[in-house]
């Protein structure tokens, strides 16, 4: 039958949603890792891609259940939920790589005021203090604060955010492609009988 045949579909489909369970235990294992390691202080950042590797992850799942099982329903919920995960990560790449850098320095100075504790990472893991001029009346994470050496944070960030933004963009719009695909693998899959089912039944 080749590659058009029923289990090589089932076969394509499985193999897809073990690599996005694969991807979902590492964006949860490396979250831990940073929060225990300390390096990143924010509940929300932790949290936040905790949540997005545990819905991958249970997408992920009911992908191969529903590939193993051939169960038509699971399939179906798979296929609408994995295309509109497409849709949204196919535009945040789109952004990712698109942003100029004014946009960018007012979405960092944005998100830099709006979160004490993604300040205090930074101040620490970079040895700089405050964003665009340092203070020297608040207080810093920074080793350099107390000879009052310190650079502006905005600096070094912008120094490396633009590469930081096209490679995520990049690695965004690969796994956006691999979503489309796995979409065609479970519309293809769900219409094709298994040869060893009841030749007369409907699926």
């Amino acid at each position: 039958m080749g590659c058009a045949g029923f289990t090589c579909s089932k076969h394509s489909l499985c193999a897809l949603n073990i690599l996005y369970v694969m991807v979902s235990l590492l964006m949860i294992c490396i979250a831990a890792w940073g929060k225990w390691l300390g390096l990143v202080s924010s509940f929300q950042v932790v949290g936040g891609v905790i949540g997005v590797g545990v819905f991958l992850f249970f997408v992920a799942l009911a992908g191969l259940i529903g590939a193993m099982k051939h169960h038509q329903v699971l399939l179906f919920f798979y296929m609408i939920i994995l295309f509109m995960v497409f849709i949204v990560q196919f535009s945040v790449s789109s952004a990712c790589l698109a942003i100029n850098k004014q946009q960018q320095e007012h979405l960092l100075e944005v998100g830099w005021n709006n979160s004490q504790n993604t300040q205090k990472d930074v101040e620490k893991n970079l040895n700089c203090c405050g964003f665009k001029q340092m203070d020297l009346n608040a207080s810093c994470e920074a080793a350099c604060f107390p000879n009052n050496l310190c650079s502006p944070c905005a600096d070094l960030i912008l120094d490396n955010v633009g590469q930081v933004l096209r490679f995520v963009g990049t690695v965004g719009l690969f796994f956006s492609f691999t979503e489309m695909l796995g979409v065609w693998f479970t519309y293809r899959y769900r219409n094709q009988k298994d040869p060893r089912a009841n030749p007369s039944a409907f699926l």
